[in-house]
């Protein structure tokens, strides 16, 4: 092959230089596996059901259980915060007790426990809520609900989990989940002081929707 002379070498760096920068293609975010809602969303959300669901309103003693923060985003799956999207939580009470009806299990219920919250993204996506280490019942191991309510789409729900909890490996809907996507439902629950909590956790959702 003949060696290009010093003008083609010239003429062929420039026309490389010349070509348009391709755009930089960022990896989508992995997506929040979707879980059932289970048989207790409430029937009836109560009048006090803010995003502290460690006091009712008109009740003095606060919730039993280890009083925790639960903050994160919400996220699209191209990492854009979802502004002023609802989320609501909802739970068992310390005592393992649901506020459904059908909840029938002896124990007695907590009713400084409000079970359930709802609050809104902020213009980063962020939420925040104050509730109770989640505990486990019998055939579940600890866990929050949660839903996020996207624009004219349907509600997406999941399911939150403690790490390191022994009880996970043996859950039948967290072993549903494929081992490798369970760390997107599972948040570490830390110790902290000097908060009014006992822990906190922090977990993003990432939603297959796009900002508004």
């Amino acid at each position: 092959m003949p060696e290009l002379t010093r003008r083609e070498f010239m003429l062929n760096t420039m026309g490389m230089l010349l070509l348009p920068a391709l755009p930089a293609v960022a990896a989508a975010l992995p997506r929040t596996p979707r879980q059932t809602a289970g048989p207790f969303y409430p029937l009836e959300l109560s009048l006090d059901n803010d995003n502290d669901l460690t006091q009712v309103q008109g009740f003095t003693r606060p919730a039993l259980g280890k009083i925790t923060d639960l903050s994160g985003r919400i996220l699209a799956s191209d990492g854009s915060a979802l502004t002023g999207m609802r989320i609501e939580i909802w739970q068992c009470d310390a005592n393992g007790r649901y506020h459904h009806p059908e909840d029938s299990r002896p124990n007695p219920p907590d009713e400084g426990f409000q079970g359930h919250g709802h609050t809104y993204s902020d213009d980063q996506g962020r939420y925040r809520f104050r509730t109770i280490h989640p505990v486990h019942y019998p055939g579940r191991t600890p866990h929050i609900h949660v839903a996020a309510f996207p624009d004219g789409q349907r509600p997406f729900v999941s399911q939150l989990y403690v790490a390191g909890e022994e009880r996970n490996e043996s859950d039948w809907l967290y072993r549903r989940i494929p081992v490798e996507q369970r760390g997107l439902v599972t948040a570490e629950f830390r110790p902290v002081s000097g908060s009014g909590a006992q822990y906190a956790a922090n977990w993003d959702l990432v939603l297959g929707v796009s900002p508004a």
